[in-house]
């Protein structure tokens, strides 16, 4: 079994959703799909109450900071009572695109910490060009979860294992120039990675310019294996076991 931790297929995503969910489960895959939005929220909910092998993280987004309002946190806190939530996320900061706008997304960030402590969930977290501040917040906070797509630095990894994170690794530890992240997973090593996949985005090398499917995770397993000079069986098993550690999961 394998799972993954971080991608989005649900329809307002990508047109064949279902088609790519019951793929993954032949393959016995099973995937935490995480929401950004009310829309994308709702659209997990449907698709964790039909499939088995499809875990719910629900979640407002960086993007959706400036238009979030107070019905909408009402919203997301009765949602997140449903059975087939494991987290909260897709949540964090990411000062990529803009700084403008730091204190809403920090705002928004801070309450959906303090939604996953009230329902005692772990958290699937974003940062980009944001770290410190993300560690800051999340160190005050108190709660355990997932680093998606880290791209910080090993010594930084370190700190938020010390939080009680693992480190989610995607397809960019398959890209040649990225160093980071394979120094990263020889850091931190197997006892604090996910596999994860971002689907339908960030899609390993072997596959660029396709859009991502769960299905890839097996070039994102068999390279962490290469780093670790691990069996690829053993990555796959070390790394579902981390997910149903942090997340609840039992299957």
């Amino acid at each position: 079994m394998i799972i993954d931790t971080h991608c989005h297929i649900y329809k307002s995503e990508i047109e064949n959703a279902e088609e790519i969910i019951i793929e993954a489960a032949k393959n016995d895959i099973h995937m935490i799909l995480n929401g950004t939005d009310p829309q994308s929220n709702r659209e997990i909910l449907e698709l964790a109450a039909k499939h088995e092998n499809v875990h719910a993280a629900l979640g407002y987004f960086h993007t959706f900071a400036d238009d979030v309002a107070e019905e909408d946190i009402a919203l997301l806190d009765r949602q997140l009572k449903n059975e087939n939530v494991i987290a909260v996320g897709e949540i964090g900061l990411d000062y990529y695109h803009t700084k403008e706008n730091k204190d809403t997304q920090k705002e928004l960030f801070e309450k959906m910490l303090e939604l996953a402590k009230k329902h005692d969930l772990p958290v699937i977290v974003h940062s980009r060009k944001s770290i410190q501040d993300t560690f800051d917040i999340l160190k005050k906070h108190g709660v355990a979860g997932s680093m998606h797509c880290y791209q910080g630095s090993a010594e930084m990894a370190q700190e938020f294992v010390k939080l009680g994170f693992f480190m989610g690794i995607g397809g960019p530890i398959t890209y040649a120039n990225n160093k980071k992240v394979k120094k990263t997973v020889k850091k931190i090593g197997i006892s604090h990675i996910l596999v994860e996949t971002d689907s339908p985005y960030l899609a390993p090398e072997e596959k660029r310019g396709e859009k991502n499917t769960p299905i890839n995770l097996k070039y994102i397993i068999g390279k962490i294996a290469e780093e670790l000079d691990m069996k690829n069986d053993d990555v796959m098993k070390a790394t579902a076991e981390n997910a149903m550690e942090l997340f609840g999961i039992d299957v």
